[in-house]
This record gives C-alpha cells, structure tokens and sequence, in this order.
C-alpha cells in the first residue's frame, strides 16, 4: 500500500505546477489547453507501446472511458484555464479540487451507492469555502474577476469530477498507459475545438507560449496524471482523494511564491474549510481504518451509516 500512497502525492505535486506555468505562459484558455495535451502525446504513445504490446488491445468497454474522460478532461482544462486568471491561480485550483465531494455524488447517482451522512452534513462548510476561496465578497481578491473565475472554476470542477470517476474505479485498469492515451488524444482534438469556439485558439503561439505548456505537458500530462492513473485504482477511495489535496496546496504556495499572489486570511480560510471538508466527507476523518483495496472499500461502505439511496 506503501507504494501506491506515494505514487499518489508524488502525482499530485507534479500536478501542482501546472497553473503556475499556465499563468506564466500568458496564454488564452484555448492556446494554453490546446497545446499542453499534443505536445505529451509522442512520449505517452512511447511509454503505451510495451504495454500494448504486452497485454494487447483494450477491451471495447475501455473504449467509452477513453473518449469521455478526453472530452470532461479537456472541458476541465479550458475552464480551468479560463479561471487561472479570472480568480488567480492558487485558488482557482483549490476551488476546482472540490471535486473530491463531487465525486461521491455521481456515485450515487451513477452506482446507487449510498451517500454518507457527515457528507450531507458538511455541504454548508464546503459551500462557505468556495464563496471565501472565490473572493466573491471582498474588495482586492486575486484575478481580474472573481466571480466569473469562481463560476469557471466550479464548472471545471464537475468536468474533472466526471474524467475522475472511472479512474478511480479502475476504469483504466489493465491498459492504464493505453488507454490514458487515448483519453489525451481526444482531448487533444475537443480542447483545440473549444478553444476555436470560444475564440481564444492562437495557431501560431511564440515560443515562449507553447514552453510553459511543454513543462504542464512533462509534469502533469505525462508524469502526474500517469502517477494518478496507476495509483488510483490500487488505494481505497477516501485514502486515494485525500492524497490529491497536495494540488491546491502546491498551487498556492507556488502561487505565493513565483506569481505574487497574496492570499487574505479570507481566502486561506476558505481553502482550508474547502480541504477540512473534503478530508472528512470523504472518509479521511478519524476512525475510518479501511485500508484495503476498492473492492473492501465498496463492501466496507455499505455497511457505514448513510443517507438516501
């Protein structure tokens, strides 16, 4: 279990860099998002083949995973992208960490697992984090519009949601590397088509635009979200979402450092009611000594007291 604990916070961390050098690349939301998947490709298609080789082709099933989670991963991205600099970059990735209690929602919607009660109960703290996160309510907050980079931010949260739910359920189990490759393919294509859309895909950036995306590429694309796909499926589901909450953290302390974003007590608070929340919601609290696979922890949980059906 060892292992995959720290494949899981090494994946995260590399994945905190990420809005820090998309800040910094002074990209639009399309540019920066359209080009941060094509250039990973050449190494993942390079780091797929023996896998490929050896366990063959994915299964049709595989198939689905692959191009919806490319499709929410690259709405995830141009949101996120957009938020950066509406909110600021060490919030705007706080905020789309939410995602860690927006996932048991589709659980329950998509599986009709049971949703805990203390999950119920702490809604009103997350919410209250979110509206301190976002600096919706105070004058100075970080970015050119908080409330527009909030908003983004919390759509790309449920796009992110929606690309985390079969990893996490061992949707790329077997052909991790194959099939996250895929998913970067799609992404590649839907990103670039949002960011025409949207009208912000700039066809020739310089090269100090697609520099900070080949960084994101290198230690999100192709180290973090390898690190995370292959660790998911092997940790319990609270154990696994706790250890992704070095992101926000990473990005704000990065934010702080490199960008010069000074965070208000306001919005460090929000942040850790947001963090405080996920962590108990999520089965990171006190007393919950699941320490085995995503099959125990799917018996597990439904013997634990919840709320709905």
């Amino acid at each position: 279990m060892a292992g995959p604990r720290w494949g899981q916070a090494a994946g995260a961390l590399a994945l905190s860099v990420s809005p820090v050098c998309i800040d910094l690349s002074d990209a639009d939301a399309g540019t920066a998002s359209a080009y941060r998947c094509p250039l990973a490709v050449p190494a993942l298609v390079l780091l797929a083949l023996p896998e490929y080789r050896r366990e063959g082709r994915p299964p049709r099933r595989q198939v689905p995973y692959g191009l919806a989670g490319g499709a929410l991963f690259a709405g995830d991205m141009l949101l996120w992208a957009k938020a950066i600099t509406e909110v600021g970059a060490g919030p705007s990735t706080v905020l789309v960490n939410v995602q860690v209690v927006l996932v048991p929602f589709l659980a329950w919607v998509v599986d009709h697992q049971r949703v805990p009660c203390r999950f119920l109960l702490w809604l009103p703290v997350l919410l209250e984090g979110v509206v301190l996160t976002g600096g919706l309510f105070e004058k100075g907050a970080s970015g050119s519009d908080p409330t527009a980079g909030t908003v983004h931010a919390v759509l790309a949260a449920l796009s992110y949601s929606g690309f985390l739910f079969p990893l996490r359920r061992g949707g790329f189990e077997g052909h991790v590397r194959t099939t996250y490759t895929l998913v970067i393919c799609v992404s590649t294509v839907v990103s670039a088509l949002g960011g025409a859309v949207w009208g912000t895909l700039d066809l020739a950036p310089s090269w100090r635009t697609l520099g900070w995306p080949a960084v994101v590429a290198l230690s999100s694309q192709i180290v973090g979200w390898l690190l995370v796909a292959v660790s998911s499926p092997r940790l319990p589901s609270h154990i696994g979402v706790v250890l992704l909450l070095p992101i926000p953290v990473g990005a704000l302390a990065l934010g702080a450092s490199v960008l010069g974003e000074r965070p208000t007590p306001a919005l460090w608070l929000g942040c850790g009611l947001i963090m405080l929340s996920a962590y108990v919601t999520t089965g990171g609290a006190p007393g919950n000594r699941d320490d085995g696979g995503p099959e125990q922890t799917r018996t597990s949980s439904s013997r634990t007291r919840s709320c709905g059906g």
